[in-house]
């Protein structure tokens, strides 16, 4: 992009702004255009020669959700704009999610002018709120409204390193539009950012730290329940590491990718804690899950963890709990919790059980190489019995989500590829092979979340060659149709499988327990529910918006071949590209 500065030759307040965030070496900003921001876009387009890139959206919520997929991949924060109260209020959540999912996002918004008497008539005044992050407060790291364009720098640099600071999460920062708009009457310099470094992550106490070492160590049947350690690429190795050094299996939740799914000790799916002598939760925000059962139907919940079992835990503990939000979970009894970010008392916890590994006794290794030869048998029997249910409906038409996902990997597991967020009701998961680091940022987070995730998660790998794919609901893709443009408008190569059963079928699924359970009529499950009658035709309306695609398909022994061509048409020319393939209701 090029441009040149005002007639007048002069500086304005959005210029020094925008020179602050370039000294992030932020790459893109994600919008909707807004007029409360300008005079912040026009600096972003013409300013000395513009930059960050805009990447345009059809919607707020999808400018928040691309930021979320780019920062899921890469561990930095994007910047996003927001038009004044309207569109903040838009996006709202967008931003929730993120904060649950702890990214780190640079959220911006036009607001004001504040000084009323410079307010336009009408659309100023119902567009502007006396605190604008007021509504977002409850689900943000921090916010402000600098009140003059020499506070701006300050409150970005703060707002920058707060997001990043461990737990991350978004910051909102609303600049107002006559700050944006002002001629800079004085030289005002865009201080160095290094001067003002982020926060490191936070140890854990070395006392703490080597009284869990100790514990591992000496637990007979220990468990990992691992959460968000995975946002650390280098977790990807540290925890199959722990695991073995203290003859553990592991459970992931799936918030990020924690360990090679095909790992001997990934015992993820069984019934692994239902013996366990120890549970560690590692970087769980909210664990219960993935140690309980709960009846759908009653809500009645089982805890698996045996009496007398010790739990503890490594992590941000109550750092990132709010007062608004429950998403911390059920408040589960730990013998030990040791706040610390898990980047630095990762690799501090594993060199200790190094340590004490080095100093064990012939019998304690003995005991530690029979269990992970029990545990690895528990995989392997995990492992085959996913394939033998897979193959068990391997026929049916329409298609399971089983046979979907396996058709989908028999077509892409020859390139370098990444999955975005959906995992096909788990079934990628059970089937895949996902033995880098990068190969998934963590699972979906519900309806009306997933395309723009996945857009985002696209935008970060592009340019890396590797192949992106996104198994994505009908549901979801209903909410942001629009999305599809953004893809094809900036070039982001995305290999888009539709998981189309045209049903929000969760809910239906819901609504048969509710029949089930009162005595009424099953049948009418799908009132409501159905996507259907007219079926949307996701492969006319990905073509309208510039994309290669194909379907309806509702032949399983035609999917892969599709898979296999839109894939080289994605790899071969950069245009996003989508199948349309019927599911089973499930």
């Amino acid at each position: 992009m090029s441009g040149t500065p005002s007639d007048a030759g002069g500086r304005y307040g959005s210029d020094l702004m925008v020179e602050v965030l370039r000294s992030f070496g932020i790459p893109y900003i994600s919008l909707n255009p807004g007029a409360s921001f300008r005079g912040l876009h026009d600096s972003l387009v013409n300013w000395q020669e513009g930059g960050p890139e805009l990447i345009c959206c059809q919607h707020e919520k999808t400018a928040i959700g691309v930021a979320h997929g780019y920062a899921k991949v890469t561990g930095r924060p994007m910047a996003v704009a927001l038009h004044d109260l309207v569109g903040l209020l838009q996006a709202t959540m967008g931003i929730y999610y993120a904060f649950h999912d702890r990214v780190p996002m640079l959220v911006l918004g036009g607001s004001g002018p504040a000084d009323t008497a410079r307010r336009r008539p009408g659309i100023d005044w119902f567009h502007s709120a006396n605190v604008q992050g007021n509504a977002v407060r409850d689900y943000v790291k921090w916010d402000d409204e600098p009140r003059s364009v020499a506070a701006t720098p300050e409150s970005l640099i703060r707002g920058w390193n707060v997001a990043q600071a461990g737990p991350a999460g978004p910051v909102y920062i609303s600049l107002d539009a006559d700050l944006q708009e002002q001629p800079l009457l004085e030289p005002i310099e865009a201080p160095d950012p290094a001067r003002f470094a982020p926060a490191v992550p936070q140890g854990a106490d070395p006392a703490a730290l080597g009284k869990l070492a100790e514990a591992l160590m000496a637990a007979e049947r220990p468990v990992i329940v691992a959460g968000f350690a995975g946002r650390d690429p280098r977790a990807f190795d540290l925890i199959p590491e722990l695991a073995e050094l203290v003859a553990a299996g592991v459970i992931d939740t799936g918030a990020r990718l924690n360990l090679p799914n095909r790992h001997p000790l990934n015992l993820t799916g069984t019934d692994v804690v239902k013996d366990a002598d120890l549970v560690l939760f590692l970087d769980c925000k909210d664990g219960e899950a993935s140690v309980t059962s709960v009846d759908a139907a009653t809500r009645i919940v089982t805890s698996h963890i045996a009496e007398g079992a010790r739990s503890m835990s490594l992590g941000f503990s109550y750092a990132g709990i709010r007062g608004w939000s429950h998403d911390f979970g059920r408040l589960l009894p730990l013998e030990l919790d040791i706040a610390a970010d898990t980047v630095s008392a990762l690799p501090a916890l594993v060199a200790l059980c190094r340590d004490l590994k080095a100093a064990s006794t012939a019998d304690a290794e003995s005991r530690r190489a029979a269990r992970r030869e029990g545990l690895a048998a528990k995989h392997d029997a995990r492992w085959a019995a996913w394939q033998a249910q897979a193959d068990k409906v391997a026929d049916e038409t329409p298609l399971s989500t089983a046979r979907l996902a396996r058709e989908v990997w028999e077509a892409v597991k020859e390139h370098d590829w990444v999955l975005t967020a959906g995992t096909s009701r788990g079934w990628a998961r059970k089937l895949w092979d996902f033995d880098r680091h990068y190969r998934h940022p963590g699972d979906s987070l519900g309806t009306a979340t997933q395309i723009g995730l996945s857009l985002g998660v696209a935008l970060a790998h592009k340019g890396s060659g590797r192949l992106v794919v996104d198994l994505q609901p009908d549901g979801d893709l209903m909410f942001d149709l629009g999305t599809l443009w953004v893809a094809a408008y900036y070039k982001i190569p995305m290999l888009v499988v539709m998981v189309n059963n045209r049903a929000y079928y969760n809910d239906w699924a819901h609504q048969e327990h509710m029949a089930h359970q009162r005595g009424r009529p099953v049948e009418n499950a799908y009132i409501g529910m159905e996507i259907d009658g007219p079926a949307p035709d996701f492969a006319t309306i990905a073509r309208a918006q510039g994309w290669w695609a194909e379907g309806p398909i509702d032949d399983p022994a035609q999917v892969q071949a599709a898979v296999r061509r839109a894939a080289r048409i994605v790899l071969e020319t950069g245009q996003p590209a989508l199948v349309d393939v019927i599911t089973q209701h499930e």
